[in-house]
């Protein structure tokens, strides 16, 4: 079984890279012979979609398949056949990361059909997972609606590999380490720091469950 976890932080070692190692973990303990790698899309060259529409020409070389050849050209292909994928993003102003996005389009579209049904041809159906971190509580999350801003992208990653995502958010995570040297006072460092040591464990907890669910659900498939 492989496992990807796709992640879309600018920060390969800090809250969404931690969660989504405890998602691996939690795969890898779930089922034999699971293969698990980390994808940190900050290190790769690569833009979204640039609609040249070269995956859906008919009889092309390139239909149902993303043309462009950069970084993440043989990614693309390695994890559409993948048997988990688990999509990390911190929330940057309401929605994922710019990177995370670029790569979803490339991603996606190459098997979205424009069809009457919107049939997709992605060479298999496989389990998913979103991991979200952010700086607002459980509270503000939902007063600024952003399980609603985020659903669109996952009902496309569902569409499209066959099963709906499962969705883990984590909330009010640390931004830095030391809050006296930077200008983010309307944060709590105190509190920051108490949160931090007691949810974020159980973030974690949540994350290697998730993991375990994952493994579990591709080994039945």
């Amino acid at each position: 079984m492989q496992v990807y976890a796709i992640n879309g932080s600018p920060r390969p070692k800090w809250n969404t890279s931690t969660l989504l190692q405890s998602v691996l973990d939690g795969a890898a303990e779930a089922a034999d012979n699971v293969l698990t790698e980390t994808i940190n899309l900050y290190s790769l060259k690569y833009k979204g979609c640039i609609s040249c529409m070269q995956c859906k020409l008919v009889g092309g070389p390139s239909y149902g398949k993303c043309a462009v050849k950069d970084e993440i050209y043989e990614l693309l292909q390695n994890a559409s056949n993948a048997d988990v994928l688990v999509f990390g993003s911190p929330i940057y102003f309401s929605d994922i990361t710019g990177m995370t996005r670029c790569f979803l389009e490339r991603l996606l579209f190459p098997y979205f059909v424009y069809d009457q049904r919107h049939s997709s041809i992605a060479p298999r159906k496989l389990r998913s997972a979103f991991v979200y971190t952010m700086n607002v509580t459980a509270e503000a999350m939902k007063e600024y609606h952003y399980s609603e801003r985020l659903k669109p992208m996952e009902g496309f990653v569902g569409h499209i590999f066959g099963h709906a995502p499962h969705i883990l958010y984590a909330n009010n995570t640390l931004q830095v380490k030391d809050y006296a040297k930077y200008d983010i006072t309307c944060f709590s460092e105190a509190e920051k720091l108490k949160y931090r040591e007691e949810v974020f464990p159980l973030d974690l907890a949540k994350a290697k469950e998730l993991g375990a669910k994952l493994g579990a659900e591709a080994t039945g498939d």
